[in-house]
């Protein structure tokens, strides 16, 4: 008997040996993230209409569950439920139980088969059904519950009873209407604006007749097609917008009439007030230097006032709509990061006057929402640390604070109706996933979900938060390191740079890493390091804006005391150091191997921009003025002048149809560096845009892996 138990242990510390020896796939670490190596959550959570009830979706997606604050769990819907009311209104069955909304506490939304249908629990039945419109960039007005959308380059209406009706009639295919313009930046996510009681139909109109197109090959044809896209590039024309505001009642539409700056203008964050009788645009000159809240008549288009101004010597970036208070509304909060060099709240009449900053203090903060009687605002900020994001609450009148989660790491919130409970769902680096439900002091009443490692039977490669100093001796710099899972600091490690350095990025932070490409070369032995240089976000107006005119510069000052931290350890093997990264992070590999030849032996650089008058007018103009204005920055920063003094390796990949780094960029670094003899590897991904996805990024990342594996041995 003994030695039965002494072979079943032997046995099973074998097993648990090799299940700890157990490595990551290239499919593990790219797809198995966000699948069977993701790490257990609960689906779809949500709030009960106006209850202290909160429901989720089963694994499988074929029930929905509802649990009380005391934990007693019900199930309230099945997918056989659900089919049979389905079926009662003679629309085909479902599979799955996806996408729910509550309207509520005993009516449920769903879109499925085309329709947007509201079904009662009470009852099993579809209450209402209306049929989704065919059209694009779709907007729901609940007050009339109309559709809005684009066809082609139209504007359309569908009404609550079904009938469509045609609001613009444009035939120039330059003009389109409704849909989102200044390639989304500044904070613009659609083109059509509903007023608060869906009386009028606000619009964007892009005339995109000056901008020069970019030809784009579909291969897939018999003999390749051209398909030309609107791309303004920095210092050339661009497009011209303007707003028009549809009445509802007699079916006229009226054009907003701004008068600042040139044609060229942005007409960013269109925001209706309180009522409705006003149309409230942050208007942007095309230098981003100098931004004007501005107030219109929406029945007239006549300009009545300009609220506040922002002016900046580097620029000024808009990017949140006026929220309006219903209990008051002559005030609204503005979001803006040009006052005091962070996104805070400042509390604001409709006279132009700030009454005051609510969120003071050197962080960035993040509306949630407010409370149904507009007396605290919920937010979530990164004043404990830059790497970490927790949720506030702020009285409006007094201007307390309260911090209501305090568990570190990155935190995300699901508020009740009335605000007196939420869900916090949360990561850090040693933590997969945690779920409480919280109550408004923030005293944790339960906890909902304690998730398992999803990794444990595989090689433990252990992550780590630090920070640095910038060269400048007083800016911190925070990094990511990750180690081999049998890290010996008597030995020597290759290392990779993973960088994308770029503005509204933040890389490090302190959440769950889990299964990825860093754990995948870290159990192939390389160390992987990431740091946030100055120009990426979460850190301010200052840390970010400072790259302005020469972007790459100070980037690479940031990487390069990275690089001097790992050098100073004895386990960097300083002789097989590389670099990687995608679209800005493109750049600046490049950037690094080409200005410090001596120091990375290896890159891959992927959708990299090269020279930056080829990038498109809104971004590039942002942080480095146009060519015109600043040829110098456009000189020094440009890759092209680079080339010659490449020495490592260096694998750059490219998607084809890419309409953000359009294929323009890589290809004349290859030639310039065909041009002056050196040898550069590339690799094409055909039919990928920007951003490589799918299949395609399995064998990308295998790809940049492999090149790792041949010339950082």
């Amino acid at each position: 008997m003994k030695r039965i138990l002494s072979l079943a242990l032997l046995a099973l510390t074998i097993l648990s040996a090799n299940a700890q020896e157990k490595q990551l796939t290239m499919d593990d670490a790219i797809i198995g993230r966000w699948q069977q190596l993701r790490p257990e959550s609960i689906n779809a959570i949500q709030w009960r209409g106006n209850k202290h009830e909160y429901t989720y979706t089963t694994n499988d997606y074929k029930s929905i569950k509802s649990v009380n604050l005391r934990g007693k769990e019900k199930t309230i819907l099945t997918l056989d439920k659900f089919n049979q009311a389905l079926k009662a209104e003679g629309i085909k069955e479902t599979k799955y139980l996806y996408g729910y909304k509550w309207v509520n506490y005993n009516t449920v939304e769903f879109k499925y088969a085309g329709y947007k249908m509201e079904y009662s629990l009470k009852t099993n039945k579809i209450l209402s059904k209306v049929k989704l419109p065919k059209g694009q960039n779709t907007n729901y007005c609940k007050a009339n519950k109309a559709y809005a959308y684009t066809k082609a380059n139209n504007l359309y209406v569908q009404n609550a009873e079904g009938k469509e009706l045609q609001i613009t009639n444009e035939t120039d295919k330059n003009i389109v209407c409704g849909a989102t313009v200044s390639r989304s930046e500044f904070g613009i996510d659609g083109g059509i604006f509903w007023s608060p009681a869906g009386k009028n139909l606000a619009f964007y109109r892009k005339d995109e007749a000056d901008v020069t197109e970019y030809p784009l090959v579909d291969i897939t044809t018999r003999t390749g097609t051209a398909n030309n896209i609107k791309y303004p590039m920095a210092g050339m024309k661009s497009e011209h917008i303007t707003l028009g505001i549809y009445n509802m009642a007699n079916k006229k539409t009226t054009w907003i009439k701004p008068t600042d700056f040139t044609n060229e203008r942005y007409l960013t964050n269109i925001s209706w007030g309180a009522k409705g009788q006003y149309v409230y645009i942050q208007v942007l000159n095309r230098q981003q230097n100098h931004m004007k809240l501005n107030k219109y008549e929406a029945a007239t288009g006549k300009y009545i006032a300009t609220l506040l101004e922002e002016k900046d010597e580097r620029y000024v970036e808009p990017q949140h709509k006026l929220i309006f208070l219903k209990t008051q509304p002559d005030k609204f909060i503005y979001q803006i990061n040009n006052r005091d060099g962070h996104n805070h709240f400042f509390l604001t009449n409709t006279n132009g006057e700030i009454i005051k900053n609510l969120t003071p203090g050197n962080y960035e903060a993040d509306f949630l929402t407010m409370d149904k009687k507009e007396q605290n605002i919920y937010y979530m900020s990164r004043e404990v640390s830059p790497v970490e994001n927790h949720l506030y609450k702020v009285n409006i009148k007094t201007g307390k604070k309260t911090r209501l989660t305090t568990t570190e790491g990155w935190h995300r919130i699901n508020l009740s109706a009335d605000k007196k409970y939420f869900v916090d769902q949360y990561s850090n680096i040693s933590t997969p996933n945690k779920v409480d439900l919280v109550d408004a002091k923030g005293r944790i009443k339960k906890n909902l979900l304690t998730a398992k490692n999803p990794i444990k039977d595989y090689e433990t490669c252990k992550v780590e938060l630090g920070k640095i100093k910038a060269d400048d001796g007083k800016t911190d710099l925070y990094y990511k390191i990750t180690k081999p899972a049998k890290f010996d600091k008597t030995k020597k490690y290759p290392v990779i740079v993973y960088v994308y350095g770029g503005p509204h990025a933040q890389l490090v932070t302190n959440r769950w890493q889990g299964a990825n490409w860093d754990m995948y070369m870290a159990q192939h032995g390389y160390i992987v390091f990431t740091l946030d240089n100055r120009g990426s976000a979460g850190r301010g107006k200052e840390f970010e804006s400072c790259i302005h005119r020469q972007c790459g510069k100070l980037e690479m000052q940031d990487q390069m005391a990275g690089v001097n931290f790992l050098k100073s350890h004895p386990w960097v093997d300083e002789n097989r150091i590389g670099v990687h990264g995608w679209s800005y992070g493109g750049f600046m590999t490049i950037s690094l191997i080409t200005n410090y030849p001596d120091v990375f032996k290896a890159a891959v650089a992927g959708g990299p921009v090269i020279d930056w008058k080829w990038y498109e007018v809104m971004y590039g103009e942002r942080y480095m003025d146009t060519p015109q204005e600043n040829p110098e920055g456009y000189k020094t920063t440009s890759l092209i002048n680079k080339a010659k003094d490449l020495k490592g390796k260096l694998l750059i990949c490219q998607g084809t149809i890419d309409n953000t780094v359009v294929w323009q960029h890589s290809l004349s670094f290859i030639r310039e560096c065909i041009k002056n003899n050196v040898q550069v590897d590339y690799f094409p991904y055909p039919r990928a845009e920007h951003n490589v996805r799918g299949k395609d990024r399995i064998h990308l990342k295998q790809k940049c892996a492999n090149y790792f594996f041949d010339y950082l041995k």
